[in-house]
């Protein structure tokens, strides 16, 4: 399996469990630059929040949020930035991080109101 079907496969693990959890998926792959892509822009009540989703096969290699570097978080926040301008309507939000590990069974975790 390639890293991007790897990922996309992750973020839709993703997208089912923030559903489940009540939360409004708005978008998904939000490109604003070459640099910035937001995984999932969803809902939880009335909050904007900005998910960047990690997966893995096994976490041999490290923990998927270990991937999620101070320049990763910077592009995020960025794209937020330039969001929150195309929909001044949103006046509450966070960033997000959800790891998905694929082997030996599903494992997702999620992290809530991340900064680094």
């Amino acid at each position: 399996m390639s890293n991007q079907i790897l990922g996309k496969n992750g973020e839709e693990i993703a997208k089912t469990h923030l559903q489940k959890a009540g939360y409004k998926i708005l978008e998904m792959n939000k490109r604003f630059s070459k640099l910035c892509e937001i995984d999932i822009i969803a809902l939880d009540k009335d909050t904007l929040v900005f998910v960047e989703v990690k997966t893995r096969k096994t976490d041999i290699c490290g923990h998927p949020l270990e991937a999620i570097t101070k320049s990763k978080y910077n592009h995020i926040r960025q794209g937020l930035y330039l969001y929150r301008q195309e929909n001044p309507q949103y006046k509450k939000f966070r960033i997000d991080a959800i790891s998905v590990l694929i082997k030996p069974e599903i494992k997702i975790e999620h992290l809530k109101n991340i900064s680094l």
